[in-house]
């Protein structure tokens, strides 16, 4: 069988700024580090979609400056109808008042949370940001509105870690409790084929920008 819609789910490159912090809606670029890793993955996205018989077509991403330099990178290499096309449901999850924080400075400022933050993670929301059931559900949104507006095509999203393991969840029928299982690297290629309404998902977390 023949996939009416193959659909690639990015994580932005590597960004500026602290690595080791949530960074949720904190607008930061891509660094130069993450802008030669996302040109890499694009040169190997322009040979992959070769293999499918479908109009390499166009790519949503998140509002946020990282997602959408990695979106523009994308479709200047694949020649792409249109840069992208930001969506605020791609956005990543917002942490609220631990943005910008580390683990060791969450565990020492906000310890309650942050053990309410292990042992639930589906329901529990940061001070002032969003549960995993949150994100989900406009992450699903999104997912529904470009599945239905596209066929017989190859589209692109980029996006965050925190959205894509929440979509990989949804699709694989995994338990949201599970989202931390998923590995999203800078610069990481998700394939998602669909037969019809039915997915099968290729790839997760393929990294091809390394030597």
């Amino acid at each position: 069988m023949t996939p009416t819609l193959v659909v690639y789910l990015l994580r932005h490159g590597e960004t500026e700024g602290p690595k080791k912090v949530y960074k949720g809606h904190i607008d930061i670029p891509l660094s130069k580090e993450g802008e030669m890793q996302v040109e890499k993955t694009a040169k190997f996205l322009k040979n992959y979609t070769k293999r499918y018989d479908l109009e390499v077509e166009f790519c949503y991403s998140s509002p946020l400056k990282r997602a959408v330099k990695t979106a523009e990178i994308i479709a200047e290499e694949l020649s792409l109808r249109a840069k992208s096309k930001p969506l605020q449901s791609l956005k990543e999850r917002s942490f609220g008042k631990w943005e910008g924080l580390s683990i060791n400075d969450i565990v020492s400022l906000y310890p309650e949370e942050f053990e309410r933050w292990r042992t639930d993670p589906l329901r529990f929301s940061p001070p002032g940001g969003e549960s995993t059931l949150q994100v989900s559900e406009r992450a699903s949104k999104a997912l529904s509105k470009i599945l239905s507006s596209h066929q017989n095509s190859q589209v692109f999203i980029t996006a965050h870690g925190g959205i894509n393991r929440v979509i990989l969840c949804n699709i694989l029928g995994i338990p949201l409790e599970n989202i931390f299982r998923i590995e999203q690297e800078f610069a990481c290629v998700n394939i998602i084929e669909f037969y019809e309404n039915q997915p099968v998902v290729k790839l997760i977390n393929g990294v091809f920008w390394r030597e």
